[in-house]
């Protein structure tokens, strides 16, 4: 029982930690991306665990590399073609928009990157 306490207060840090980190616009909209990179992940080995198939199964039946299918359940989207050629099979499609931020998002991002890049220095 002591455990699940422990656990709990664990989770409640690393929640509060989070809310803190998103008033930071820079990494709100890193962490946003990461988010839909892991919906993405969840189709694929979802796909991958009803179909019963392994990472080199999948990657025959697509017609590309094992290694391919690994790096996209590791969320590394290095080639959109990849990504869309794995999804077409899937039944999904990629949909990539470049959507415009307000000047005052602009700014407090610009400014997150500065004190970041200060605090490296």
């Amino acid at each position: 029982m002591e455990r699940n306490g422990v656990i709990k207060m664990k989770t409640e840090s690393v929640d509060k930690h989070l809310q803190e980190k998103l008033k930071d616009p820079y990494f709100k909209e890193l962490h946003e991306l990461e988010e839909q990179k892991l919906e993405i992940v969840k189709k694929i080995v979802d796909y991958r665990i009803k179909h019963k198939l392994n990472q080199t199964q999948l990657a025959e039946k697509i017609g590309v590399s094992q290694q391919h299918i690994s790096k996209m359940e590791s969320g590394e989207f290095s080639s959109v073609a990849t990504l869309e050629k794995i999804l077409l099979h899937l039944g999904y499609t990629v949909r990539l928009q470049a959507i415009p931020i307000s000047r005052e998002a602009l700014h407090k991002i610009g400014q997150a990157i500065a004190k970041r890049d200060r605090q490296a220095a």
